[in-house]
């Protein structure tokens, strides 16, 4: 009996680590097996989504494209020879007078000048004005005054008129208030103008006796407007 006991009692004993080895062994593949799922949903789900952001962008451009094109306000004209009678042309708001930019810094891309081809009507005048910069005239047709204002006085003062003619060419010094005037009756003034340092800045004065200080800075210049955006006041 004692050895039946025995015999029993160890049975029981190595038993029991059998199961526990059949549980262990069940859990391990069990383990795997998650493990083995997860890893194979993981990059089904992140390929997924790639695909997905690449057909948000795709989708996105195709919009993008069909969205009508503002045609730019500005458009350059890098030719090497233009013509002038194509030149859009504009009085930009002054009466009795007109303007083409032949060459300028922003249409064309200019660095150091910039020209200008303007026709005065018969008795009309340009603003009183100022600026920094070089500026010479040619005049291709007509005959008109030059009146040129004072820098040594708080305002311009009385100006000088100096008469200018066809195949005559002046220069105004800088930052000097002056004002081209078409002193004929009858026939246009028309002026090829070089100016340095664009695009210009103008000061604007509403008459001789207006000071320098209270001169209006107009900046871009009107016909420059399309091509420059207007500075913002941060104040």
């Amino acid at each position: 009996m004692s050895a039946t006991l025995l015999i029993q009692n160890s049975s029981t004993r190595c038993g029991k680590p059998k199961t526990d080895t059949r549980e262990k062994e069940s859990a391990r593949k069990m383990a795997s097996g998650h493990t083995t799922a997860a890893s194979v949903r993981g990059p089904r789900f992140a390929g997924a989504g790639r695909r997905g952001a690449l057909l948000l962008a795709l989708l996105l451009a195709a919009a993008a494209a069909l969205l009508p094109v503002a045609e730019p306000s500005c458009p350059r004209d890098n030719s090497v020879v233009k013509d002038i009678n194509k030149m859009h042309q504009s009085n930009y708001g002054i009466g009795g007078f007109s303007h083409i930019t032949v060459a300028g810094a922003l249409a064309h891309g200019m660095k150091e000048v910039e020209v200008w081809l303007q026709t005065i009507s018969a008795g009309q005048r340009t603003p009183i004005h100022r600026h920094s910069c070089e500026e010479v005239f040619v005049v291709l047709k007509g005959r008109g005054t030059l009146l040129l204002g004072s820098t040594s006085l708080p305002y311009p003062g009385t100006p000088q008129e100096i008469p200018v003619f066809q195949n005559s060419t002046f220069t105004v010094p800088v930052n000097d208030p002056h004002q081209v005037w078409n002193s004929d009756e009858h026939e246009d003034l028309q002026v090829l103008v070089i100016i340095s340092r664009p695009p210009v800045k103008i000061f604007l004065y509403e008459d001789w006796s207006m000071p320098h200080t209270a001169a209006k800075l107009k900046f871009p210049f009107v016909w420059d407007e399309d091509c420059l955006d207007a500075p913002k006041d941060e104040l």
